[in-house]
């Protein structure tokens, strides 16, 4: 094992340009300082992220996903992690809500990006375009890159979310670099990492469930994981 995660754990294999990624049940919430399990998450964040990147990479974003191999696990090629979450609202909700002291579901003119330091001793902080760039975190070109990825990938998602009745409210993406030093999109995209609502009912379909001890948690992602499935057959 090369590294453990709040929800996954990465492996070497032989070939040193790619590595196994396995979905775990561990669920956690306000970095950490909520902990607990959601009974199959990581079986069906495994299976929700393969299908998202499928239909990514169809519409020309590369990803690190090559495929899956089992029920818990991937194999992706092996890339260095930016230390950066890329964040993107479409809808005021969470933190921001919070922040900007707005009512949660309040509509926006355009989507905002934000940009956050991963680090856990400092809480993630919020920073812009040139922290990233004076912390080392990121070149200007790197950023550039991004940025356009950021914005194509929102505009492919919503219109699939679309398509399954559901508003994706905001999500956060991680990006890496291959040894070659081709930017892909990495790590996940599943109801961990988006706030997905029902776009009839406004019912919350994602983590909030946990992190807000709303309950039928598993049945949330279960729900998310069936309108893909239908989506494809």
């Amino acid at each position: 094992m090369l590294y453990e995660g709040k929800a996954k754990q990465i492996f070497e294999t032989e070939d040193p340009n790619e590595i196994i990624i396995h979905y775990k049940d561990d669920a956690t919430a306000g970095n950490g300082a909520k902990k607990g399990t959601i009974e199959n998450k990581g079986i069906l964040n495994n299976k929700i992220t393969v299908m998202i990147y499928r239909h990514l990479e169809e519409q020309g974003i590369k990803t690190h996903l090559i495929r899956m191999l089992n029920e818990r696990d991937q194999l992706c090629r092996k890339v260095t992690i930016l230390p950066l979450e890329v964040i993107v609202r479409n809808v005021i909700a969470g933190s921001a809500a919070a922040r900007f002291q707005l009512k949660e579901g309040t509509e926006i003119r355009c989507p905002i990006i934000e940009l956050c330091w991963k680090d856990d001793a400092l809480g993630d902080p919020l920073i812009n375009d040139f922290h990233a760039i004076a912390l080392n975190l990121a070149t200007r070109e790197e950023l550039d890159e991004i940025y356009a990825m950021t914005e194509k990938i929102n505009t492919i998602l919503i219109a699939m979310w679309k398509e399954m009745g559901i508003r994706l409210i905001d999500f956060k993406i991680e990006f890496g670099k291959t040894a070659e030093g081709e930017l892909l999109l990495a790590d996940e995209i599943s109801p961990d990492t988006c706030r997905l609502w029902d776009a009839k009912t406004n019912e919350k379909l994602d983590k909030d469930r946990f992190r807000r001890d709303l309950g039928q948690i598993e049945e949330a992602y279960q729900e998310i994981f069936s309108r893909l499935e239908k989506k494809e057959a």
